[in-house]
């Protein structure tokens, strides 16, 4: 009976809330894939080989950002928008702009290979590998976006999981059976990678049947290109701590930080899946002129936010036992500042969806580059002074000031472009959540140490929603229903 009501209410949901949730589901088992993997990779590779994984992985992150300039994100989904006639020979033309960058990349690195390959720490073999990524990655990221632009969510979810599972079985059992650990964990990862990416690469061109587009290619390189410094500082409030702790501690803290970094960052999938569910939902609903519809999709995903946040930094101590290891222990206290961390993510990547709407590129810029340089400044000196634990709080620190940012952006182009409304979100809620997050993490960082107090306290909080759970009940009833 129950399993009846289940089915019928799901067969009623709109099709952007059936995505929605099947992407939720796809990213937390993608997640929890890669989450069973970290005590294979952390028990059977050293802490410095771990830690070289991560470096590469940053610097992934630093290149995809030149060679693709991340066309696959909010530039891609408007394209989709505005050519909706020739959206194949959009997506053929937007894919080989980033192959064309990319091979552009490349022979500069060949120019000047030990310099480059000194600067990142990275042996010249697995620099290469990681170029063949940056090529082929662009073309799946593409074929993602069109099919959830168009809700086509079985496809997203079958190849998301499919390829993130056979990805890390290739790579589990290349590192357990081979000598070369680091080299086996890499060259694995992209060669299943490339199984995947390289068949939607030559898909997309077949398809599209469209190299080169003096129009479509002016599109990407105007709407993008003043994007870098937010891109890049982006990355740098992302990834730059570990590169920082490797650089300035070892790269055995730097394994530290990235397996607290990684475990904390659950929720980044989460916001991830949201927005991209959500986009092409705020984008169509501006259009329309429904932007009132927008608070009720989102008041309930913000409290979602809330409660996953809360969980995370509750038993990070177990999670890290479980899932690293208690040789990784040490990292527990950077667990708190960084899922923070995630929540103001969510609330200023909702902020920026409008100013990408709006195609306001020179505030997201300003706002990111700001933040990026502040986080440069305090890991600099917090590292130097209370060592890697520094970098989780100068994270959040700079979260916090870039929500604040773009939240301001967005209030002029409220103010501007739909002055018929106050807000598009619940504002306050956001606010008074990310207090409470606040909160609870400065108690949790002096209680971790004691287990009996921490979970004391944890089942006080249980019991007090229990008690209130009516009150709460009626409270999130008021906000989706109340009016600005």
């Amino acid at each position: 009976m129950i399993f009846k009501k289940i089915v019928h209410k799901y067969k009623k949901m709109s099709m952007p809330v059936k995505a929605a949730f099947w992407y939720t589901v796809c990213n937390f088992l993608n997640k929890g894939f890669a989450l069973l993997s970290t005590p294979i990779f952390t028990r059977i590779m050293t802490e410095e080989e771990y830690g070289t994984f991560s470096i590469f992985q940053s610097w992934f992150n630093i290149l995809i950002i030149f060679t693709s300039l991340n066309i696959f994100m909010s530039s891609f989904t408007k394209g989709l928008l505005l050519y909706k006639d020739d959206q194949d020979a959009f997506t053929s033309s937007q894919l080989s702009l980033t192959t064309f960058i990319t091979l552009i990349v490349l022979f500069v690195y060949v120019l000047q290979m030990d310099f480059w390959s000194s600067l990142m720490d990275l042996s010249p073999i697995l620099v290469l590998a990681m170029f063949v990524e940056l090529l082929i990655m662009p073309a799946l990221e593409f074929w993602l976006s069109k099919e959830r632009f168009f809700y086509r969510y079985r496809n997203v979810v079958f190849v998301s999981i499919f390829m993130n599972l056979f990805c890390l079985i290739v790579s589990a059992l290349s590192v357990i059976l081979l000598n070369h650990k680091i080299e086996a964990r890499i060259f694995s990862d992209v060669f299943a990678k490339f199984l995947f990416a390289g068949t939607l690469f030559v898909f997309i061109f077949c398809k599209g049947k469209k190299v080169f587009s003096k129009k479509y290619w002016k599109y990407a390189l105007t709407f993008n290109v003043p994007l870098i410094p937010h891109y890049l500082s982006n990355y740098i409030l992302n990834q730059s701590d570990r590169l920082m702790i490797g650089k300035m501690v070892g790269k055995v803290q730097a394994a530290f930080y990235s397996v607290s970094y990684t475990i904390s960052t659950v929720m980044v999938l989460l916001v991830t899946a949201i927005n991209n569910s959500l986009t092409p939902y705020i984008y169509q609903s501006i259009e329309k002129g429904e932007e009132k519809n927008i608070k009720r999709a989102i008041t309930p995903v913000v409290l979602l936010m809330f409660v996953l946040t809360v969980l995370i930094m509750s038993f990070a101590p177990e999670i890290i036992s479980v899932f690293a290891g208690n040789n990784y222990l040490d990292a527990i206290y950077v667990i708190p500042p960084v899922t923070v961390s995630v929540y103001f993510i969510f609330i200023y990547s909702m902020f920026s969806t409008i100013e990408y709407y709006y195609q306001k590129t020179g505030a997201i810029a300003v706002a990111t580059t700001f933040s990026a340089i502040l986080n440069l400044v305090l890991n600099y000196f917090g590292i130097k002074l209370f060592g890697y634990y520094a970098a989780g709080y100068t994270t959040l620190i700079c979260y916090i000031c870039l929500s604040f940012f773009h939240y301001y952006f967005y209030k002029k182009i409220i103010k501007k472009e739909m002055p018929h409304i106050k807000n598009v979100y619940d504002v306050k809620l956001m606010v008074f959540m990310g207090i409470l997050l606040f909160l609870y993490m400065i108690l949790l960082s002096f209680i971790y140490s004691n287990f009996y107090v921490r979970y004391f306290i944890i089942f006080v909080i249980i019991l007090v929603l229990y008690l209130k759970r009516k009150f709460l009940i009626h409270l999130v009833r008021e906000l989706r229903t109340r009016k600005e």
